[in-house]
């Protein structure tokens, strides 16, 4: 039976749909890309997707990424770079490719005969995609400023005493916290970015919250909790930024806590406590009301012996264009230099700078993670060391960009 032609109008790609309104993920699509059999679609594709295929400085910057995608392919993800990984080799038609279009059309080549390599081409252009938002994300021209304006609240708090001690506090009085160390995040490298996103779901720079971040070691576990109050109490941390869905305690039962912070409170009053036997006994209450380990819901990479409270805020920033201010002492000079007959200052004070990014404010994310010395001693070894973690995320980032490839040719992992 022939069938109409006017069905084709009404068919879907549900696979597409799926990322579009059910919250699937492009990269875990059977099919990376629609259809495309033609130069022209490709360059459409482009130009949809925000790339001019005419602009040769854009084409070369796109090829680019696909040398840094081949690249960071085998470094990571082949056993030629990494021993955990596949031990398959690129092959040759990628080889082969001196035009970016060619990858495009390799990727949506239906030939069976050619599936091995439709499959390979997918899985660059997953990278490829990846770095593109890694590299296109506007805030990065920012971190500089960004990094400088979120320490310096802590900076002002912490300090060492004169026998060497650190603490966060106010110097001088007893509105202190004891530290056993205060670390900030340095910039995350390049490959980690691109690693991180490929194992997320969003897989947009713009979602990855722990840029920026600063770590808190305490000595006990009760301070930890005496630490989070000292960082609300000073309006360090303004909790009405916080990203609820970001926070994570696997730390401390804090119903169970409150029951007993409760209680002792009662027993102070009661019994004219002494501070010393108050902390101690606030200290027991908090080692008692310890988690039991369990998997972590936001990150499947994390060891479930992993011991931490961790949240993310959000700071306004402020930036101040530093061209728009040598402008403006270059226009004041021009001023002085009678515009009228010196051409070069009539030109400067002529010149239109309304699209010139003035001063600027954006809320920018950044991580504080809480733990005290144990906590700390057994994050630090084993299943739940930062090794061990960062394994596993190149691990699931593999799996996850050659899993139709995987699938393919079999290969047990």
């Amino acid at each position: 039976m022939e069938r109409p032609s006017y069905l084709q109008k009404y068919m879907f790609d549900w696979e597409i749909f799926d990322v579009v309104v059910a919250g699937k993920s492009a990269l875990d699509t059977k099919n990376f890309l629609g259809p495309m059999s033609t130069i022209d679609q490709v360059n459409q594709f482009l130009k949809g997707y925000g790339l001019d295929p005419n602009d040769h400085v854009a084409k070369s910057e796109l090829f680019g990424n696909f040398q840094e995608a081949m690249q960071f392919i085998r470094r990571y993800f082949l056993r030629e770079g990494n021993p955990d990984g596949l031990d398959i080799k690129v092959p040759n038609s990628l080889l082969m490719i001196s035009d970016i279009s060619q990858l495009f059309l390799m990727a949506t080549d239906d030939n069976i005969l050619k599936k091995e390599d439709k499959l390979w081409a997918e899985a660059v252009l997953k990278v490829m995609h990846t770095i593109m938002h890694a590299d296109k994300d506007l805030r990065s021209n920012y971190f500089n400023i960004v990094q400088t304006q979120i320490f310096d609240r802590f900076y002002k708090y912490v300090f060492r005493s004169d026998d060497n001690k650190l603490f966060i506090g106010v110097k001088g009085t007893d509105d202190i916290v004891p530290l056993v160390d205060f670390e900030t995040k340095s910039k995350k490298t390049r490959e980690s970015i691109i690693i991180k996103l490929l194992h997320k779901a969003e897989n947009v720079a713009e979602e990855l919250f722990d840029r920026v971040g600063v770590r808190f070691i305490t000595h006990s576990r009760f301070d930890t909790l005496r630490l989070i109050r000292f960082l609300l109490e000073k309006n360090i941390v303004i909790p009405h930024n916080n990203k609820p869905s970001r926070a994570v305690n696997t730390m401390i039962d804090m119903v169970k806590f409150k029951e007993a912070h409760q209680g002792i409170l009662k027993m102070a009053l009661r019994n004219n406590l002494s501070e010393d036997r108050f902390l101690a006994a606030m200290e027991r209450a908090a080692v008692e009301a310890q988690l039991e380990p369990h998997e972590s819901e936001r990150n499947k990479h994390s060891s479930k012996s992993y011991q931490s409270i961790q949240f993310t805020c959000r700071q306004l920033i402020e930036y101040k264009n530093p061209f728009l201010q040598e402008f403006n002492y270059l226009r004041k000079f021009a001023k002085t230099q009678n515009p009228e007959e010196n051409e070069l200052a009539r030109k400067v004070m002529n010149m239109d700078i309304s699209l010139v990014a003035r001063d600027i404010r954006f809320f920018y994310p950044y991580e504080i993670q809480v733990v005290d010395q144990d906590a700390f001693k057994e994050n630090s070894q084993g299943d739940a060391s930062h090794l061990e973690y960062k394994r596993q995320q190149v691990k699931s980032a593999m799996r996850r960009v050659f899993k139709a490839l995987i699938e393919y040719k079999q290969i047990t992992l």
